[in-house]
This record gives structure tokens, C-alpha cells and sequence, in this order.
């Protein structure tokens, strides 16, 4: 299944098994796999595809076509954080993997992608998949915890995240070396070896900021 992913420049992040009694939106369904970018091959794939010639949400355009393909060929189902009202929870489920965990800033900390975690969908399945055990979260062996001293404008803390303060500067001339990427997500141990480029980071520091970025 991860190889068939991996063709499409996907890698499954996490997966839970389906809780009928609980997961009601998912009926019909034993397992959800969510899903997201396989990096770094992840970003000249996107950037060759006809999607990224798109004005307006080319990424999940992508999405939608790639996972949906998948969901096609192995007779599930498709899911995305942009559907709704009301949106599928994907915060929950990708905590229900046991592979992504709250970090110190409470943004989602993953195993493997650390701070840079982000899902392009889930896919559900009809049929029951073995799950590896999860392994730990990996703020319980950072001693130095960097992400709650990295905003510039302490826009990230355990106390919550000041999103004005955060595009105010990202949007000024101090602020340009954050569309690199956010210097929280990018201090975690982890999202250091996870492989995101810097042009993939921008594109999403942009879509954030909004248009009016030079």
C-alpha cells in the first residue's frame, strides 16, 4: 500500500482502525489512512502536474485528482480537509494514529515530518489493515525544545498562536526569511531531516499570507 502511495508522491502518515459506534461518517469503512507529501520528491511532481498552473487552490486540486484515483483503484473512499462545512476531523484523526502528538506550541508533531506534518487527504478503506505499533512521541527525548523560543515575534506559544502577529510579520521586510518556512515548525529536531524544500514552504507561506505578498 505504501509503495503504491510512494508512486504518486504520497506517504501514508498514520492510520487508526475505523470505530463503528464512533465514526459514523465513515460507515461501511474498517481502516482510514491519512495522507501526505513524500518528501522531497513531493514538490517537482506537484510542479510538473497541470494543477500547479491553477490561479486558485492548485495543491488541492492535486489532491483531489491523485487521491481520488487511489480511492477509485482500491474501492474507497476519499476524504479532505477542504470538504465542508462541516469539515472532516482531521486534527482528531491524525491524533487517533498515534503517530502525531501535541508539541510544547500545541501544533501536531509527527514521528517522521516532525513539526512539518500536513495531510493532502485521508483514504478509507472497506477492508481491515494490520497496524504497526506507534512509536513515541518525539518531544518526550527533546530536552531542548527550540520550538518555544524560534517565532521572532512569539507568535507560537503553549498559551496559543497569535495569527495577526504571525502574517503581520511575515508580511514585513524582517519577516521575509520566515516564507522559507515557519522557524517553529522548521527548529523541531525531527522537521530537520524530513526533506520539505524551501520552494514548498513558500508556496504554502504565501497561500497563508495571502496576495498582496510581494
Amino acid at each position: 500500500m505504501d509503495q503504491l502511495c510512494r508512486k504518486n508522491a504520497l506517504r501514508i502518515l498514520g492510520a487508526f482502525a475505523v470505530i463503528p459506534e464512533r465514526d459514523t461518517d465513515l460507515a461501511g469503512f474498517q481502516t482510514l489512512l491519512m495522507l501526505g507529501p513524500d518528501e522531497p520528491a513531493f514538490w517537482s511532481i506537484f510542479k510538473s502536474s497541470v494543477e500547479f498552473q491553477e490561479p486558485k487552490d492548485p495543491m488541492d486540486h492535486w489532491s483531489k485528482r491523485v487521491i481520488g484515483a487511489l480511492a477509485d483503484q482500491l474501492s474507497g473512499r476519499a476524504l479532505f480537509p477542504s470538504d465542508g462545512p462541516p469539515y472532516p476531523p482531521f486534527f482528531t484523526w491524525a491524533t487517533r494514529t498515534q503517530r502525531c502528538h501535541s508539541s510544547p506550541v500545541n501544533l501536531l508533531v509527527h514521528d517522521r515530518a516532525g513539526m512539518m506534518v500536513s495531510f493532502r487527504g485521508a483514504l478509507a478503506l472497506r477492508e481491515a489493515v494490520a497496524l504497526p505499533e506507534s512509536p513515541a512521541s518525539p518531544c518526550l527525548s527533546c530536552a531542548d525544545t527550540p520550538c518555544l523560543t524560534s517565532c521572532p515575534v512569539n507568535a507560537l506559544t503553549p498559551e496559543g498562536y497569535d495569527v495577526a502577529a504571525c502574517k503581520s510579520h511575515i508580511s514585513s521586510t524582517e519577516g521575509r526569511e520566515c516564507m522559507q518556512g515557519c522557524k517553529v515548525r522548521l527548529a523541531c529536531p525531527v522537521s530537520k531531516t524530513f526533506g520539505r524544500l524551501p520552494a514548498q514552504s513558500e508556496f504554502h507561506m504565501r497561500a497563508f499570507v495571502g496576495p498582496d505578498i510581494t
